[in-house]
């Protein structure tokens, strides 16, 4: 039976993305930081197993893989943002802690899963990434910059996969109904507050569909979310710095 590995799967997208595979014939090993982990898994069913590990810290990256080995399929999908003014709302702590899981634990845990899955040529890993990787964040300025890194990085290692029977799918979601706003401290923002948040589960299935068709990326909902990032690419920085501002700037809700 083939085995999925899913981060930050205690809930929203990575929750989703854990039934998708179950429901498609899959084990999945579920991780998250949380003790929700274990109820999530147990949400799933028995083709779940929950692993409760703190990504930020290396040594729990090289625990997942000894724990688990290379598995068939891989959703990167981990991650957390801060809300608020970079210079005096938000602590250096919680930045590099985004850093490091939105990250450098992606970084560490493909390099882990890739090479084993080229020597024995297949392999299917998904990276989550964002429309905001498109845009400059006011207010959350390192969670959109992190996101930006996670499609160059797929993208371009995808490119290096060619040929090998290994592939890697960016899932570009928009907004979407998750614990992100709460955990980031942006309830108080347009961003947060807006009820045009789109489902995890639609989310969720179509990016798992853009997985096992090996497509290079996704950006799953409506079509909302497709022209705002083609107007991402069109507008100047500064004119999209601007629209962002005004969303995710605290207190605007």
């Amino acid at each position: 039976m083939p085995l999925a590995m899913v981060t930050g799967a205690s809930s929203g997208i990575g929750l989703e993305l854990s039934r998708e595979f179950a429901e498609h014939g899959f084990d999945v090993v579920m991780v998250a930081e949380e003790a929700a982990i274990h109820t999530a898994a147990a949400e799933i069913g028995p083709k779940a197993r929950p692993l409760q590990l703190d990504l930020t810290d290396p040594a729990a990256v090289e625990e997942l893989i000894d724990q688990v080995g290379i598995p068939d399929a891989v959703a990167i999908n981990a991650g957390t943002g801060v809300g608020g003014a970079f210079v005096h709302e938000t602590t250096l702590e919680d930045q590099l802690a985004t850093v490091d899981l939105n990250i450098r634990s992606a970084v560490h845990l493909a390099k882990r899963v890739l090479p084993g899955m080229v020597d024995r040529k297949s392999g299917r890993v998904m990276i989550t990434s964002s429309i905001a990787s498109a845009m400059p964040g006011p207010y959350q300025a390192v969670y959109n910059a992190s996101k930006a890194f996670l499609r160059s990085f797929a993208q371009g290692v995808r490119q290096e996969l060619k040929g090998t029977g290994v592939t890697i799918t960016t899932l570009m979601p928009g907004l979407t109904e998750t614990r992100f706003f709460e955990r980031a401290g942006m309830l108080d923002t347009k961003l947060g507050a807006t009820s045009l948040k789109g489902s995890a589960t639609t989310v969720a299935h179509e990016g798992f569909e853009a997985l096992m068709k090996g497509r290079s990326s996704v950006i799953p909902g409506t079509i909302i979310n497709r022209l705002q990032t083609l107007g991402s690419r069109l507008l100047p920085d500064r004119v999209l710095a601007a629209v962002h501002g005004k969303l995710s700037k605290p207190g605007t809700a």
